[in-house]
């Protein structure tokens, strides 16, 4: 399932951040921003269970999450940006780390790093990652989320083309994809148009 935003907030961000003229500094702050708006939607589901309570009026029963702790897992390099955002909301969620590049002239990702917090079999893994192109880079990362047992995942990119939805959705029909944009097309170099450049390097201030 796809999920596509529609918040005049988180709207309005994503074209702030597609613009030229924002500053690396400025970015990083919407994309966190960003982040924090797509995870309240996305995580609108949580369970919870009932716990008592004293206030300082009275004892009470009131809910709280249930479960395990969520891991928010950002696609290296890029997905970092959005993990404080998640974890404004979630700041007791575990951390882990899939490493990926592309290919610049196949295309196609490449694994170089793997690490998850343990149980995740009882765990909700949130993957992020700003920019959703071919599809292969988020394909791979649930498929090593996958294989450590997790069956409940969620994925949210901030800008989507139509070829990495479509590729994504086939692969992991299974899996909500929650989407900030999407945009019209790759083009010849697979990136995404209209987009917004390479995220990583507007994130990080590099070239």
């Amino acid at each position: 399932m796809v999920v596509y935003m529609k918040h005049p907030l988180i709207l309005h961000k994503i074209t702030m951040l597609r613009d030229e003229r924002t500053g690396t500094s400025d970015f990083r702050k919407l994309v966190e921003e960003i982040a924090m708006l797509m995870g309240y939607e996305a995580l609108a589901d949580l369970k919870t269970h009932q716990v008592e309570i004293k206030t300082p009026i009275e004892d009470t029963i009131q809910p709280v999450l249930d479960g395990r702790k969520p891991a928010v897992i950002p696609i290296l390099r890029a997905g970092l940006g959005m993990v404080g955002g998640l974890l404004a909301l979630l700041p007791n969620a575990k951390v882990g780390h899939i490493g990926m590049y592309r290919d610049e002239e196949t295309h196609t990702p490449h694994a170089y790093y793997c690490k998850l917090p343990p149980f995740m079999e009882e765990r909700l893994a949130i993957v992020v990652d700003p920019m959703l192109a071919t599809g292969g880079s988020l394909i791979d990362a649930v498929n090593e989320i996958k294989k450590s047992g997790c069956q409940n995942i969620k994925c949210m990119c901030i800008i989507a083309a139509p070829e990495g939805v479509a590729a994504f959705t086939k692969t992991h029909p299974d899996v909500t994809l929650y989407v900030g944009a999407l945009d019209r097309c790759l083009n010849e170099n697979a990136y995404i148009c209209p987009g917004l450049g390479d995220a990583g390097d507007r994130i990080f201030g590099t070239k």
